[in-house]
């Protein structure tokens, strides 16, 4: 001690009351119905994968693709309504991932896959009434797809194909939003053949000759994945590329069988010749 007279000092003790617990409300006292029936109702399993209502046969949401506004569009094939998500406009651009800067791919073009074009609509019609019987179809730079949902819907063997990252999951959209189940896609370049994807007895495409050049690189295209005896339809809304088709695909063996409409919005056909060996 330091001497200090410490007999002023008073020693007080606390301690602690015992604090009543409230009592414990039971289950479904105050609560409304739809609560207790929440309790009851089972889970759904968390999906981890990013697409995965696009394959459910359900819409969802308001936008396929984060960062993209998108629309519902209907247009009429022979009499069918068709309902697409398509890209609310030709202005819509995001790319976090790098993909338009990899492939060289302005902003203005990066979009145009996400829009229902006239040239669309036109082999969308030409396949209504195409005969698909025991063939095995290719589409060239889907985009959006209809002519290949056209085809799937008449139970067609159809394989969907684009180099644009995007249009796998608005395939896949586009095809539940119309009730049928999910179409086969490949992501194909024209510039590099998958022999893995195989032969095919039509290969079609519509408006996907912009550029020099890109005719003769569609032509190698058809010719590459079509069968000895295989049928090309192409649509094609005359821009100059195009004028080139006929000849590059003459040179592998095409010859043109039959062309439609009007010359401001062309579907031509062709057929491969087998070569007597």
């Amino acid at each position: 001690m330091d001497g200090r007279d410490m007999s002023r000092f008073r020693r007080v003790s606390f301690s602690r009351a015992p604090c009543p617990r409230p009592a414990r409300r039971p289950i479904g006292v105050g609560w409304g119905l739809g609560s207790i029936r929440a309790l009851r109702r089972p889970r759904p399993p968390v999906s981890l994968s990013p697409r995965a209502p696009a394959f459910r046969g359900r819409p969802f949401g308001s936008s396929v693709i984060p960062g993209y506004s998108t629309r519902i569009q209907e247009v009429a094939v022979h009499g069918d309504v068709w309902k697409l998500r398509v890209l609310s406009d030709r202005q819509q651009f995001a790319d976090p991932d790098g993909h338009a800067a990899d492939a060289g791919t302005s902003s203005a073009q990066w979009p145009l896959f996400g829009q229902l074009w006239a040239s669309g609509e036109q082999l969308a019609h030409a396949m209504h009434d195409h005969d698909v019987a025991g063939k095995r179809i290719l589409e060239l730079g889907c985009g959006i797809g209809l002519a290949s949902l056209v085809l799937q819907r008449r139970g067609a063997d159809v394989v969907a194909s684009d180099v644009h990252p995007l249009a796998e999951p608005f395939l896949a959209y586009n095809a539940a939003l119309n009730g049928l189940p999910a179409l086969h896609y490949r992501r194909v370049d024209w510039t590099r053949h998958l022999p893995t994807l195989g032969r095919f007895d039509l290969v079609i495409a519509s408006d996907v000759m912009y550029e020099p050049g890109q005719a003769e690189l569609l032509a190698d295209a058809i010719a590459g994945y079509a069968d000895d005896e295989a049928e090309a339809v192409v649509v094609d809304p005359g821009r100059g590329p195009g004028a080139h088709l006929p000849r590059a695909l003459a040179a592998h063996g095409f010859v043109p069988l039959r062309a439609s409409g009007e010359a401001r919005m062309r579907t031509r056909s062709f057929r491969r010749e087998r070569v007597a060996a």
